[in-house]
């Protein structure tokens, strides 16, 4: 019998201790103290994506390698994880818990920067090491997101989720914002002094710590409704779980809102894994001008969330997507317009307002279209497609790119063709729309 290491106890008594300390400071009441959890727990996670995640393609720039090798690391481990994440229904099945699953995931993360502190500290990585830690990264932060949305919506009544979601989503892009503006000033800052990579180092170990304070609020909220626990020899198979999956999403209302959330995916990702390296080193954008950019549209998202969330509550999570959805079609395309600093952040900022509707109607609509019982499983399966939908669309922009020989006129032809490419999804959307008419 295999014994635990003995780091293992002395690990789980530390979360013990500091879950008592944090006890206190929350609302009394279970439900408004997993609320407040949850809340919380969605700012530190995303503090971490902030200073963390975002900065990962532009480390690989730091390190010399070029803007196809970054874009691959934008969406390449993205489809690992999709593929690693099948075992979820699985797991928890075996497990007989939602919330331990994702807390083990979420641990997982959290380590997962280890190896680019490192790396960053030694001065040097090549382009599969960093495909591989990335790789852990998303294979454990998506092999919990299907078991996290089973269990919160379990936890979450009907009645407070559109206000409840608008309201935690607002928080983590507050903390996305937080996250990338520290991590921009930290790598100017280093910059400035010559120790960029260390810089780096600093804002990968913060990540990490982020995501460990993220599991422990995780691990603090209740589980209302525990999936039975199976034994390993009556579970089917991934491959079957995926069929199941796969029948259920093509019978029921979820099928072609899956479909048109694909086809976005597809031409989003087409120019969305070439903005860094096109602002980093076509444009030659310090890493002060990168962080105000990109961090405008964080910051547009937070400060619109509570208006879509009323206006959700007004004309329905389908309306909101058809807003959401219109509206990002164009927004590719106003990066030919000038390469002004203050412009772009103008861009960014209604990409943020834009992305933020779609994003929300989202995830009230898979609350609504897909049965508690499937959930797991159909997101599951959902997940692998937009993660081969991602990493086409990036593979097919990087291609292009490649082609036209990396230059500023090969980035104008990656970014119409994403906005052409999203146009294409319109007559998805109508089918959604007619859909849900009853049509």
């Amino acid at each position: 019998m295999l014994r635990p290491p003995l780091g293992l106890p002395l690990f789980a008594h530390l979360l013990q201790s500091i879950r008592d300390r944090l006890q206190p400071l929350r609302p009394r009441g279970a439900l408004r103290r997993d609320l407040w959890a949850s809340a919380a727990d969605a700012t530190a996670f995303s503090v971490m994506v902030g200073c963390g995640e975002t900065y990962i393609p532009a480390f690989a720039l730091a390190l010399g390698l070029g803007p196809v090798a970054a874009g691959m690391l934008a969406s390449m481990p993205v489809l690992v994880g999709a593929v690693v994440q099948l075992v979820t229904p699985l797991a928890v099945a075996r497990l007989g818990t939602n919330r331990g699953w994702c807390v083990a995931c979420t641990t997982v993360q959290a380590v997962s920067f280890v190896p680019l502190v490192a790396w960053a500290i030694r001065g040097h990585a090549g382009l599969w090491e960093l495909l591989a830690a990335a790789s852990v990264y998303w294979s454990a932060g998506m092999a919990g997101g299907p078991a996290w949305n089973t269990w919160i919506g379990t936890l979450i009544p009907e009645r407070m989720r559109t206000a409840f979601f608008a309201h935690r989503n607002r928080l983590g892009q507050f903390g996305v914002f937080v996250g990338f503006v520290a991590g921009g000033i930290a790598l100017q800052v280093g910059e400035a002094h010559g120790m960029t990579l260390l810089a780096f180092a600093a804002i990968f170990a913060v990540a990490a710590i982020c995501r460990l304070v993220s599991t422990l609020l995780l691990a603090s909220c209740r589980e209302m409704q525990r999936p039975e626990r199976a034994p390993a020899a009556g579970l089917p198979s991934i491959a079957e779980r995926v069929r199941r999956a796969v029948g259920t999403i093509a019978a029921t209302p979820s099928g072609r809102l899956v479909a048109y959330t694909c086809a976005v995916a597809f031409s989003a990702h087409f120019s969305a894994s070439y903005f860094t390296p096109y602002m980093l080193r076509e444009r030659g954008f310090s890493y002060h001008a990168f962080m105000l950019v990109i961090a405008t549209q964080f910051l547009a998202k937070a400060l619109v969330m509570p208006w879509l969330g009323r206006l959700g509550a007004r004309i329905g999570s389908l309306g909101l997507l058809q807003v959401g959805g219109l509206s990002v079609i164009p927004l590719a395309s106003l990066w030919l317009v000038s390469a002004d600093v203050w412009f772009l952040m103008g861009v960014q900022f209604v990409a943020g307002c834009c992305w933020a509707a779609y994003e929300l109607a989202l995830a009230l609509l898979f609350f609504d279209a897909v049965p508690h019982r499937e959930r797991t499983a159909v997101i599951t399966a959902y997940n692998l497609g937009i993660a081969v939908a991602t990493v086409a669309g990036a593979a097919a922009g990087g291609l292009l790119l490649d082609a036209l020989g990396e230059s500023r006129t090969a980035y104008y032809a990656v970014f119409v063709i994403s906005s052409l490419l999203r146009v294409a999804t319109i007559p998805l959307l109508r089918r959604v729309r007619v859909l849900a008419d009853g049509g």
